[in-house]
């Protein structure tokens, strides 16, 4: 068994981040030694188009690698302290250094090029229909993001920008006064630091739920509000903000863990909501949306609540012909 291998098989089971960055860093090992046989390249090939976090993590160790040139042998040797000091071929030094600490030896051998990637950084992230994801950004920010969630990342060195297209996202932000985090949707953006909080934006306003720190929330024309822990506010069409208003956040951030929490909510809430997971949209008729329910359904069977909705309330649903469904009175 190699260094490598006896390194990742050491101590508890890594994340999904953690184990992609040591599998990249044995398979750059294996391609800094010498050209890889047919068999090895193609599962390098298969393993590189998996997952794109895969490629991400390789290709920052080639730019380390590639960084690591403009460093003088003698600052190399001295960063890498677990690897051997005596005069080694450089791939085998490389693979030495990865073998012992994947990120030590990484941001040793490059961390200007460690830290450009950190600041320089833009990608594209879409979710499908029912299907949530997590997400660590390279400033150690993580997103939870819902089903039917299109957004951008682009980091700079003075800015952090998120445009959140269409759907939700958990935003856990690295606190960095230097570099605000800035999340721009639709008719208004929201301005933080450092802070836990939620951001779903639909067609008609874009809402926003604090869990801990405080935000700023900004729509066009001036309007603002500042929201701490358990506020919330919502941006019109229009680009009003609204007044700060207490919010239930672990209900509405329910979605995280699998359910669909309702509080004293209308039928009407409950409709728009409850599409979110459907494929086609549940209608609600206009004399039953101001109906009130309270009750915890789960996200992947909305199916369930349709079924319990009739001994709960005045209604009925029925089907219509072009697959959707409504909810109706007795």
């Amino acid at each position: 068994m190699s260094q490598a291998n006896v390194f990742m098989n050491q101590g508890a089971s890594p994340g999904p981040q953690e184990a992609a960055r040591e599998q990249a860093a044995e398979w750059f090992a294996r391609v800094q030694d010498a050209p890889l046989p047919a068999e090895q390249q193609a599962r390098f090939e298969a393993w590189l188009a998996a997952d794109p976090l895969h490629r991400d993590e390789y290709e920052l160790l080639d730019r380390l690698w590639r960084a690591s040139d403009l460093l003088p042998r003698e600052r190399l040797e001295r960063l890498c302290v677990a690897a051997p000091v005596a005069v080694l071929p450089r791939r085998r030094f490389l693979r030495q250094a990865l073998a012992a600490s994947v990120v030590a030896a990484a941001v040793g051998l490059g961390w200007f090029a460690w830290q450009q990637q950190r600041l320089d950084y833009s990608r594209s992230f879409e979710t499908a229909f029912g299907e949530r994801r997590q997400v660590e950004l390279p400033d150690g920010s993580h997103l939870e993001i819902n089903g039917r969630t299109r957004l951008q990342v682009n980091f700079s060195a003075g800015q952090r920008d998120i445009h959140l297209e269409r759907g939700e996202v958990m935003f856990s932000v690295a606190h960095d006064s230097s570099r605000p985090f800035v999340v721009e949707a639709g008719n208004g953006t929201v301005t933080v630091t450092g802070t836990r909080f939620d951001v779903r934006r639909d067609p008609a306003q874009t809402r926003v739920a604090v869990e801990q720190g405080s935000v700023r929330v900004q729509g066009q024309g001036g309007s603002k509000a500042l929201l701490g822990a358990g506020l919330g506010s919502h941006i019109d069409a229009h680009g009003q903000v609204a007044a700060p208003y207490a919010v239930d956040a672990a209900a509405l951030t329910a979605w995280r863990s699998g359910k669909l929490v309702f509080n004293d909510a209308s039928l009407r809430q409950v409709a728009e909501e409850v599409s979110r997971y459907r494929q086609t949209p549940l209608k609600v008729a206009p004399n039953v949306a101001a109906l009130r329910l309270s009750s915890t359904f789960r996200v992947d069977d909305t199916d369930a609540l349709l079924r319990a909705l009739p001994s709960i309330l005045p209604v009925v649903v029925v089907a219509h012909a072009d697959g959707s469904q409504e909810i109706i009175a007795k």
